[in-house]
């Protein structure tokens, strides 16, 4: 090879090297632009997003009632029914009580399968089973318990009282007296089994781990399925009403045949199960009814006058320890005079018992004494016994005598 030829090949591979060189530097500084485009539209589009978040801020979404109401899925209670989509569906729900399926024996099993397919071959129409699970709320049990325990009281106290006057007119035997004590002792274990239940009832509220399962059946109505479509809004509810509680009683007849009783929920109680569904942690401390009851839903709310709710606690609490009082001070009159004519009752055995032992022994002393000296003494110590009986008698008359005159004067 000669040196021409070596140079023309050493030119061309120069020269493609040189192209490639160019090629290369032309990519780079169009890779470059690009890049810097790209930053720019980035702090661009950083710039309009703080703009419209700056813009967003001082407008805020508003709620109307129309939203919530899409939102809640229905649109009202009515006649035991929730309606929904403005009238174009009705539901009726039935309350189940629920049966321990695995304690019973094989017949009752038996029995139970046989009339829950007799139950699914009975049905058609769709239903829906719903089962909610809710926190057990002792608070009406124990407002239950509290006021029975209040009355039980008030019969306890009327209770004592009677036996006091009784015990202090002195018009009544002793059999009659026991029969009061022992109903005065019923009355007072009573209210202690009451006030233990109470008690018991409040430490188990304070456990929220205690769980009930409610089971519930949803019927469905549609307003579509009617062949004539000329009713107005009314005679569709009540076509509604009619069609969803033939098949409840129809369902609940069904079920009996299971052994499980049900029933047809009310307004109320559909209030109560759809506010338990849409409030699940509120509802375990503030149920519905406390929710009605505190007033949320007017438009403004009066408290009564501060001082007028404290005299009211203030006679309820004279009246309670008044009572309780006026128990005590009758109980100790009636035990001292008690004593008082235990002691009497006393004295005058004592002497009954002094005369009879004199005279048993004037009866053995006989021959010592003389017949005549005897008998004598023995009839002077019976005449003694029979002027303090009668001087006793002439004592109360005189007594009843007074009081029937001071009553004449009074009247």
């Amino acid at each position: 090879m000669s040196n021409n030829q070596m140079i023309n090949i050493l030119t061309i591979v120069l020269g493609i090297m040189i192209s490639i060189l160019v090629v290369l530097c032309i990519v780079f500084l169009m890779l470059k632009l690009n890049s810097k485009k790209g930053n720019k539209d980035k702090t661009n589009k950083n710039n309009d997003k703080k703009n419209n978040t700056k813009k967003a801020t001082p407008t805020q979404q508003s709620y109307t009632k129309e939203s919530i109401f899409k939102f809640m899925e229905f649109d009202k209670i009515n006649d035991n029914m929730i309606v929904q989509k403005d009238g174009k569906r009705f539901l009726m729900a039935i309350e189940c009580q629920g049966i321990n399926y695995d304690l019973m024996s094989g017949l009752e099993k038996n029995s139970v399968e046989q009339g829950f397919l007799q139950f699914l071959n009975t049905l058609r129409y769709p239903i829906q089973i719903y089962v909610q699970t809710r926190t057990v709320n002792l608070t009406s049990s124990i407002n239950t318990y509290k006021d029975r325990m209040s009355e039980i009281s008030k019969q306890y106290a009327n209770k004592q009282m009677e036996y006091n006057q009784k015990l202090k007119s002195g018009q009544y035997s002793e059999r009659d007296l026991e029969m009061e004590k022992f109903e005065i002792a019923r009355q007072r274990n009573l209210y202690e089994y009451g006030v233990d239940i109470v008690s018991n009832t409040e430490k188990m509220s304070l456990n929220r781990n205690i769980l009930s399962k409610h089971y519930y059946i949803i019927i469905p109505y549609y307003p579509e399925d009617l062949a004539n479509s000329d009713f107005d809004k009314e005679e569709i509810s009540g076509l509604a009403f009619s069609e969803l509680y033939t098949k409840a009683q129809a369902i609940i007849s069904s079920l009996s045949v299971c052994g499980i009783n049900s029933k047809v929920l009310d307004s109320m109680e559909l209030a109560e199960l759809l506010y338990v569904a849409y409030n699940r942690d509120e509802s375990e401390i503030f149920n519905l009814r406390k929710a009605l009851n505190a007033g949320f839903e007017d438009l403004y709310s009066t408290a009564p006058d501060v001082l007028d709710k404290r005299m009211k606690e203030l006679d309820l609490k004279a009246e309670e320890e008044a009572i309780i009082k006026a128990n005590e001070v009758v109980i100790n009159v009636m035990e001292e005079n008690e004593k008082q004519r235990r002691a009497k009752r006393k004295e005058a055995e004592l002497d009954r018992l002094i005369d009879q032992m004199a005279m048993a022994l004037i009866e053995e002393n006989k021959r010592a004494i003389g017949e005549d000296v005897a008998q004598q003494a023995i009839e002077k110590i019976e005449n003694e016994e029979k002027t303090k009986e009668e001087g006793g008698e002439e004592d109360v008359k005189e007594t009843k005598a007074k009081t029937k005159a001071r009553r004449r004067a009074t009247v």
